[in-house]
């Protein structure tokens, strides 16, 4: 897994230079997915999707600790994670590299080995590292050559790239590889490799800021980047926070030549993660692994470097930073397999589960990848849109994005929201939600979000209701126990026999009113259903696949 990683970097994506070629073999040699994306464009909540296979609304973890506002900073005891089956089916667990899924429980705490390595960068003064460089001679961290933004005040801004003074050997990218590929061989002594594992392998990399050796730094000629077309962003008819995030980076105290320069340095982080990659596959396949582990890349979220004038992640959900890589092995699956189905990390969680022959139903909001690593149509019930949502970074800023197969919506409460047609409109520059010629498609994209979310129990769908045409008759049941007969979708006087009926925006409730000797007691009981979930019947394991992420 990795961090921040947009996808047109990678030749299996269309990236020109064959710079990732480790990556591009995974993705011919198994089941690549176009349509692939993560659940927010925040690298916590997204991890403990992954970890839970819960949206973000659902297992509360809503925001990175470092830049926490009030957010829980953990997951709730009780949780469900997938790693307890798989410990409980006799899987190995371990984890190399970021954690960032909480503070006080810590990836021993859910039964991995490995290092822990906690923040959002590369740790380069961790003891691990440091005695990584000791035991094989190699020099320190350092850095020169800082590239960094001017911020509207005059002051510096960010860090975005550096040339690191260490070689290839040395880079905390190589550490990671080197000890994920010491934890295979040590599991493979110990019990000739009887045992089945789980074996997670997650780079730093490639967030900003890109620090690499010069071999990598200069990968990629400047001159020969296109920058993206949606630079030319002016944020006409957008949310104001899109303009503020663009300050917040100074984006706009950079010139053209040194965009071109920051892109290349993002892609040869990139091939630099791919190397490492090649190397964990290469030990796999001597240690006789390849025919029997199931193999996933995908990414936390993307990263807009420079796209829409700005830099990193934040209130904006456009597809450079929901769009993720999508990648899955499984031994005996066919080869150069290519699916257009929307699919999300939530969705890995299911797969990792049904890999090990674990039940996929407690990852609540994902359904295994199994059924698409074939040729073989999706299943019916597969979903034809796909849900984004946001919650704040530096600030609440609450969002929800629904996207089909051609258009998307943002709903954006503190703003105006949002419409794009993907297939005019490719890269999310013109905001057409006031456009009479798209009314009709709004309305439908706005009642299809509203019913997800009622149907998941996301309570964003109140602000909804309260402010967009949802199509069905709403208002405000909190109090509707307090009006019998007065339902909001119900003429007065329409009461259901022998008791009341409130019909609510999460389903039916129903129930009866009793007198005690305190008053009245309304005993009630909802129905809902959430479409986010399929209803094909859970896969049992692979039989001979290990999954590894």
């Amino acid at each position: 897994m990795t961090d921040q990683h947009r996808t047109d970097t990678l030749g299996a994506y269309g990236a020109a230079g064959g710079h990732t070629p480790h990556l591009d073999a995974l993705a011919a040699s198994g089941t690549r997915f176009d349509r692939f994306y993560t659940p927010t464009s925040i690298c916590t909540p997204a991890r403990a999707s992954l970890l839970t296979g819960y949206a973000p609304f659902r297992h509360g973890l809503l925001a990175n600790y470092e830049r926490n506002v009030g957010f829980a900073e953990d997951l709730a005891d009780g949780q469900f994670t997938f790693t307890t089956p798989l410990a409980e089916a006799g899987y190995r667990l371990g984890l190399i590299g970021k954690w960032h899924t909480g503070v006080r429980r810590l990836p021993a705490d859910f039964g991995f080995e490995g290092p822990y390595l906690p923040g959002w960068h590369n740790p380069v003064t961790h003891p691990d590292y440091l005695a990584h460089l000791e035991e094989h001679g190699l020099p320190p961290y350092a850095i020169k050559e800082p590239v960094r933004t001017r911020l509207p005040s005059g002051a510096p801004g960010p860090m975005l790239a550096a040339r690191l003074l260490q070689p290839v050997e040395a880079t905390f990218e190589h550490y990671l590889a080197t000890r994920a590929i010491e934890l295979l061989r040590r599991w493979a002594a110990e019990d000739d490799g009887a045992r089945p594992f789980f074996l997670a392998t997650h780079f730093f990399g490639p967030h900003l800021p890109y620090l690499l050796p010069d071999a990598f730094y200069d990968l990629v000629d400047p001159d020969s980047v296109e920058l993206p077309v949606s630079l030319a962003e002016t944020f006409e008819g957008k949310p104001p926070v899109q303009r503020n995030y663009s300050a917040l980076w100074g984006h706009d105290s950079l010139t053209e030549s040194e965009y071109r320069g920051l892109i290349a340095a993002y892609r040869g982080y990139v091939a630099l993660i791919d190397l490492q990659i090649g190397r964990i596959r290469q030990a796999a396949e001597d240690l006789g692994l390849t025919d029997s582990t199931a193999v996933v890349f995908t990414a936390d979220h993307g990263e807009f470097t420079g796209s829409h004038r700005m830099h990193d992640k934040g209130p904006a959900m456009y597809e450079d930073v929901y769009r993720i890589p999508g990648f899955l092995r499984v031994p005996g699956a066919p080869a150069g397999v290519v699916r257009e189905e929307f699919a999300t990390l939530t969705d890995v969680t299911a797969t990792i589960l049904d890999l090990a022959g674990c039940d996929p139903a407690p990852a609540v909001d994902g359904r295994s990848l199994l059924p698409l690593t074939g040729h073989a149509p999706a299943p019916e019930s597969w979903p034809r849109e796909v849900l984004g949502e946001f919650h704040g970074h530096h600030f609440p800023y609450p969002q929800r994005m629904l996207r089909d197969t051609r258009f998307k919506i943002v709903v954006n409460p503190e703003s105006v929201c949002e419409l794009y047609d993907l297939d005019r409109d490719p890269h999310e520059l013109r905001n057409a939600w006031d456009d009479p010629g798209l009314r009709g498609v709004r309305d439908r994209l706005v009642r299809r979000l509203y019913q997800r979310l009622t149907g998941r129990g996301d309570n964003f769908h109140h602000w909804m209701a309260a402010v967009l045409d949802v199509g069905e008759p709403t208002g405000d049941t909190s109090l509707g126990s307090f009006e019998p007969g007065e339902d909001p979708g119900e003429a007065p006087g329409e009461g259901t026999s022998g008791g009341t009926a409130l019909r609510t925006r999460s389903g039916t409730r129903t129930g009866t009113r009793t007198e005690s000797g305190s008053g009245s007691e309304f005993r009630s009981e909802i129905k809902t259903g959430d479409e986010s979930v399929g209803d094909h019947p859970p896969r049992k394991g692979h039989p001979h696949a290990r999954p590894t992420s």
